[in-house]
């Protein structure tokens, strides 16, 4: 069967899988980083971890993966193949798709980013199936968006395209480690609202998990908390949507995992702060963690077609 290779890379861990051409996983697994041992170390465990997934493909379905897709984190130069920059995992001006390239002898390799790639697949596969405008945002450690158009992910010009979490909705507020105060991602992410409930008594080790099962118990503390972060998320969104205009706002992550509890507040929020705007449908996603990895698939074939009609 004709498949390709896909691989998400994370700070913490790998996603492997072999993809059809209809986008359902053939088979799938998960590895470590190694990060621990330093970026040129990551860069082997990414190495290896393909060169398995495309011999685990020639013995079940025997032929090799006709081409490859990874996602990585931090700057990401789709076009030229190169993985620019990662805090998370330290490397720099990896020449990613080469290096795939290489080791998978000589298929085609996409590269792209991971919150894109997560996008590209709820927008083909998942919550935005068959919706041709959508923004996918993305609320964890911090906040960042993929805008979709007619089945594609919109870059930019500089590969930044979608960095929603660094919109400043609270002037003077917390300081941001891209320099600002009061960015979307210091008081509306996952990471965000844990520290304001282990600071409003949910105690040190706090997470947003268990600040929203307090929301749902009705303390007053938690309340005051999610309502913050619920108003500055909101305020967030107005803007992209007032650029963008989408129909559909896809919302994954973390924090996306409270449901309702986030859902139905967020709506409310968002309809009140609009005027001429159009009211997007506001959904969570549907693929959760699988999403980079999906996406990272997609690429592949996309970049399998193009390769087919040069």
């Amino acid at each position: 069967m004709r498949h390709v290779i896909a691989l998400d890379v994370g700070g913490t861990g790998m996603k492997g899988a072999l993809i059809a051409p209809s986008g359902d996983r053939l088979y799938e697994t998960r590895r470590p980083t190694e990060r621990a041992r330093g970026p040129e170390a990551v860069v082997a465990s990414v190495l290896d971890f393909a060169d398995e997934l495309r011999g685990h493909g020639i013995a079940e379905f025997g032929e090799p993966a006709a081409a490859a897709g990874v996602a990585v984190p931090g700057v990401v130069d789709d076009a030229a193949g190169i993985a620019v920059y990662s805090s998370n995992i330290g490397w720099r001006d990896v020449p990613m798709r080469a290096l795939l390239t290489d080791r998978l002898h000589g298929v085609p390799v996409a590269l792209g980013h991971d919150l894109r790639c997560g996008g590209l697949a709820e927008g083909r596969l998942g919550a935005g199936r068959g919706r041709d405008r959508f923004l996918f945002l993305a609320l964890g450690t911090g906040i960042a968006a993929a805008i979709g158009i007619d089945g594609r992910i919109e870059a930019g010009a500089n590969g930044y395209a979608g960095e929603i979490g660094h919109i400043v909705v609270r002037p003077g507020g917390r300081l941001c480690p891209c320099g600002q105060t009061g960015c979307l991602e210091t008081e509306a992410s996952a990471s965000s609202v844990a520290r304001a409930w282990a600071e409003a008594g949910g105690g040190q080790g706090a997470t947003a998990a268990e600040c929203a099962t307090a929301v749902e118990k009705g303390d007053p503390r938690a309340l005051a908390v999610w309502r913050d972060a619920v108003a500055a998320l909101a305020d967030g969104l107005v803007t992209g949507l007032t650029l963008l205009d989408p129909g559909t706002l896809i919302v994954g992550g973390g924090l996306a995992e409270a449901g309702e509890t986030l859902f139905a507040p967020l709506r409310a929020a968002v309809e009140r702060r609009i005027t001429f705007q159009k009211l997007p449908l506001i959904v969570p996603a549907a693929l959760g963690d699988a999403a980079g990895c999906l996406g990272a698939g997609l690429l592949a074939w996309d970049r399998l077609s193009v390769e087919v009609s040069a």
